[in-house]
């Protein structure tokens, strides 16, 4: 298991095999206007937190930032979806989060977007046991090896390319 963190400095051994920067990756956080840029680009590795920003619900539905047509240019152009823990930790309205997180897992699930979850802790503190992480993911709607799948993310190979 692996994560990705955003911090310089010291960092707890909690049962992970390696421990990345999130500058070892092209990745972008997501946004209202952000999104549909980064999963046109087939540089981009990976599109963290596309519900970041995207303000309140409606009574009849959620405002995740995910929606089919985005589920789909990521896939065509193999850019992953993260999660982000310290998100979920620093959050205002969590229970609000918590459900535009799932239903982003369920998107992903039905378009087969791969999915990445990590701490990306901006301190040590932040950073929490890869089982625990594991559970979390189960918690959110993953089965077992789509959580597995989360938390061993790898690099794209620039030289794969998906035949529809």
């Amino acid at each position: 298991m692996m994560d990705i963190v955003a911090f310089n400095g010291e960092m707890l051994e909690l049962g992970y095999s390696k421990v990345y920067h999130a500058s070892d990756f092209n990745i972008v956080f997501g946004g209202p206007k952000i999104n549909r840029k980064a999963v046109e680009d087939k540089k981009v590795d990976m599109l963290v937190s596309p519900e970041r920003g995207s303000g309140r619900d409606s009574l009849t539905q959620r405002d995740s930032g995910l929606n089919q047509v985005l589920c789909t240019l990521a896939r065509k152009n193999q850019v992953a979806i993260g999660f982000s823990f310290s998100d979920i930790l620093n959050a205002k309205y969590r229970t609000s989060l918590l459900g535009k997180i799932m239903q982003n897992i369920r998107l992903c699930r039905k378009y087969k977007v791969k999915m990445v979850f990590a701490s990306f802790a901006n301190t040590k503190f932040e950073m929490r046991n890869a089982n625990d992480m594991l559970a979390f993911c189960r918690v959110l709607g993953m089965d077992g090896s789509e959580a597995n799948e989360a938390l061993n993310f790898k690099k794209k190979d620039p030289l794969v390319k998906i035949v529809e």
